[in-house]
């Protein structure tokens, strides 16, 4: 018999139809003879509907209320679907972050699980029973508090959950049917992938793919658990994510990942001495913002240089503000900006034995007349800053490149 983790996102239980779909699939599973846990998210757009709840209440609604707002969406959908299996005559219970409890540690809205207490979930489904768990959110173990764990949160607790209860696979039930070579709606001509590495899929999810979030991912490599991206609405085989060492066939190039969310920002004319870059990043650190891509180019004689870096939108007018607040500490001429910037990359495990891949992908966009603002690269991908409405022909353009269409 074996023990599986079942997931189900917003869109999957976005109705009471849907929720009744996922009921049978979830009895289903318990049928053809496994141990079923079912963690599930917040029903559609319920979580984005508390936060304009929350903001019509105050632009800094207090943090640990927001989350004890946030939670609630899950409370809504586990005890649906809980109720949709017991009219099926499946035993079934929901249970909420702070009831098993899930222990949390770290700041509310971005909390992190450490541990999880098992006992009362392991006696009922011995019994035969399924659990619901609420995911997205556990209890703080210094406040006892209420906490979550960050946007896309249910797909750690999933992996949480698979790795406390020791469970042979978990299985991400979706609205797609599984992890796609790029996002369809862009290119047609994107495929499902069958099978795909820890590291992929990471890098994937890191740089805009959104069927997985990265730390679920992490969480997955680092206890070895694998998962199974599936479809609520198809019976498609979906998607496995696995360690690199069980996968054959491997491709060059496995994906193409995109994000428009992208700001750059160039500080002109700092003094080029030791420390400066870290003058530079050090107050925007402090303030929780997160630097991508860096470039530092130093002028003729040596004395000044150009730092050039990439941050999300949403934190460009923070920025801003910060390098200003220290202009006579970094003694520069002036800041550029460009908002309307997206990051386009390709990704596979089997660009670290193959050459050339780095040559291949910049003539196949400078053939296109796509010109590369920036170039950030690591073992298993490449990624490039281009203007963002160019963003779609990037994605065409690399995919047939590599072989993907």
């Amino acid at each position: 018999m074996k023990r599986i983790v079942i997931k189900f996102g917003g869109t999957s239980v976005g109705s009471a139809e849907k929720i009744v779909n996922a009921a049978k699939i979830a009895k289903k599973r318990l049928k053809a003879g496994n141990e079923v846990i079912v963690v599930v998210s917040a029903m559609g757009k319920t979580t984005n509907d508390l936060i304009k709840r929350s903001s019509s209440i105050s632009s800094n609604f207090d943090k640990s209320e927001l989350d004890v707002l946030m939670s609630s969406g899950e409370q809504i959908s586990s005890s649906l679907l809980a109720g949709a299996l017991i009219e099926m005559g499946v035993k079934a219970r929901s249970w909420l972050g702070w009831q098993l409890p899930i222990f949390t540690e770290g700041d509310h809205s971005a909390s992190r699980i450490y541990a999880i207490q098992t006992d009362e979930v392991i006696k009922f489904i011995s019994e035969g029973g399924i659990p619901i768990i609420a995911g997205f959110q556990g209890i703080s173990k210094n406040s006892g508090r209420i906490t979550t764990i960050g946007r896309g949160g249910s797909d750690t607790t999933a992996l949480m959950i698979a790795k406390f209860f020791d469970t042979d696979s978990c299985e991400i039930y979706t609205d797609v049917e599984g992890v796609f070579t790029t996002d369809p709606s862009i290119n047609s001509k994107a495929k499902k992938i069958d099978k795909i590495s820890y590291e992929e899929m990471l890098e994937m999810a890191s740089l805009g793919a959104k069927v997985m979030q990265p730390a679920a991912v992490q969480k997955a490599m680092s206890n070895n658990i694998p998962i199974h991206v599936r479809s609520t609405f198809s019976n498609k085989h979906g998607t496995k994510i696995l360690p690199e060492d069980e996968i054959e066939n491997k491709k060059i190039v496995t994906g193409i990942a995109y994000s428009k969310n992208n700001a750059k920002v160039s500080i002109v004319g700092v003094v080029d001495k030791p420390g400066v870059a870290a003058d530079v990043f050090e107050p925007i650190g402090k303030n929780n913002i997160n630097i991508d891509m860096v470039i530092q180019n130093t002028s003729l004689d040596g004395k000044k240089a150009n730092i050039t870096f990439t941050i999300k939108r949403e934190d460009l007018k923070k920025t801003l503000s910060i390098i200003e607040k220290n202009k006579q500490k970094l003694d520069y001429n002036k800041i550029t900006h460009d908002d309307k910037l997206a990051k386009v990359s390709i990704i596979g495990a089997g660009m670290i034995s193959n050459p050339g891949v780095t040559h291949k992908m910049f003539r196949s966009l400078a053939d296109e007349k796509i010109n590369i603002l920036a170039i950030s690269t690591s073992e298993i991908k490449i990624s490039v800053l281009i203007r963002e409405d160019l963003t779609q022909k990037a994605v065409k353009t690399l995919h047939n490149t590599f072989g993907l269409n």
